[in-house]
C-alpha cells in the first residue's frame, strides 16, 4: 500500500509540474506580442537609430561625389527622423535586392527606401501607414525608339531592378521581359549598353534624369505611372509601437508642410500633388 501511495503521489506530483510548466509557458507566448517590439527601447537605450535609405541616384537619394556623403530626399528623411526621434543617426545604403533582407536581420531598425506600399510587402513587414510620397513607375527608353506606349514592350527585354514591385505589371499586364540588376545604376547601365530596349523605375529618378542631365538628353519616358503608390516606412513584422511612433512623426512634417519644403529645397519637379493633399488633411488635425 504504501508503495502503492508513493507511486501514486508522485505521478500525481510530477503531472502536476509538468502542468504548471505548460501553463508557465503558454503564458510566456501569450505575453510574447507585448515584449516582442523591442526596436523602440534599442533606439532609446542607445540613443541612436539605424535607417536603409536608397540612393540610387537623382533628388530622391545619391552620393555627393565632392563629399562622398549621402543627400537627397531619403536622407533628408532620415536625418529629420533622427532628429524628430531626439536619437542619433546612422545610414545603411540598400538596395531593391537587399533592404528587406538587412530590415528583417536587424541590420537596419527602419527602411526610407522609395519602397511603396503594396499588399505582399504588407504580408511580410510592418510600416507607418502614413505616407510621405506617392510615386508610380515610368519606362525610360532612346528617344529614337518605335516604343511609345508600355503595350509595345510586349516580348521585348526590360532592364530594372530586382525586387521592384513593377516586375509583376510590366510583364504579367504588358508582356514585357524583365531583366533584373543590382539597382537603377546597374540597370541604367545596361540600357545605354543597349542589353534592354528599356528601363523602368520610379518616376522620381527617370523624370528629372531626362529632364536635366545632360548624358540623357536623348531619352524621354514612357508614361502614364505605373501602378502610383504610397511610399511609407517599414519596419519589421509586428513592430507596432516602433510604427506607431514613427507615424506620428510623419504626421507631423504634413502638418507643419516641411516635406512640401523639403520637395522645393531639392528641387523635385514635377511636384507631387500629394503632399498638398496630405498636408490639408493634417495641418488642421
Amino acid at each position: 500500500m504504501r508503495n502503492s501511495f508513493h507511486t501514486s503521489t508522485s505521478r500525481s506530483l510530477s503531472q502536476f509540474a509538468a502542468a504548471l510548466a505548460l501553463t508557465g509557458a503558454t503564458a510566456l507566448l501569450a505575453s510574447a506580442p507585448a515584449h516582442a517590439d523591442a526596436t523602440l527601447d534599442k533606439i532609446k537605450s542607445r540613443n541612436k537609430i539605424v535607417v536603409g535609405v536608397m540612393l540610387s541616384g537623382g533628388p530622391f537619394g545619391s552620393i555627393d561625389p565632392s563629399t562622398q556623403k549621402p543627400v537627397g530626399w531619403n536622407f533628408e528623411l532620415a536625418q529629420k527622423l533622427a532628429q524628430d526621434l531626439g536619437v542619433e543617426l546612422e545610414t545603411v545604403q540598400v538596395q531593391p535586392s537587399n533592404r528587406v533582407q538587412l530590415l528583417q536581420q536587424g541590420k537596419v531598425d527602419v527602411l526610407i527606401a522609395s519602397m511603396e506600399w503594396n499588399a505582399e510587402r504588407g504580408e511580410l513587414l510592418s510600416f507607418a501607414p502614413t505616407p510621405f510620397y506617392r510615386v508610380g513607375g515610368v519606362a525610360i527608353v532612346p528617344a529614337d525608339s518605335s516604343i511609345r506606349r508600355w503595350e509595345d514592350l510586349r516580348g521585348k527585354d526590360i532592364c530594372i531592378s530586382q525586387g521592384s514591385s513593377y516586375i509583376k505589371p510590366v510583364s504579367t499586364e504588358y508582356g514585357a521581359i524583365p531583366k533584373g540588376f543590382k539597382g537603377a545604376p546597374e540597370s541604367l547601365l545596361a540600357l545605354r549598353g543597349g542589353n534592354c530596349v528599356a528601363a523602368v523605375h520610379d518616376a522620381t529618378l527617370l523624370n528629372p534624369l531626362v529632364a536635366s542631365n545632360p548624358d540623357w538628353k536623348n531619352y524621354r519616358t514612357i508614361t502614364p505611372e505605373l501602378i502610383p503608390g504610397n511610399s511609407v516606412a517599414w519596419v519589421r513584422k509586428g513592430e507596432q509601437d516602433t510604427a506607431a511612433a514613427i507615424d506620428r512623426v510623419i504626421q507631423g512634417w504634413h502638418k507643419s508642410g516641411w516635406l512640401i519644403a523639403t520637395e522645393k529645397k531639392l528641387d523635385i519637379t514635377p511636384a507631387s500633388p500629394a503632399l498638398p493633399e496630405l498636408h490639408n488633411k493634417y495641418k488642421n488635425g
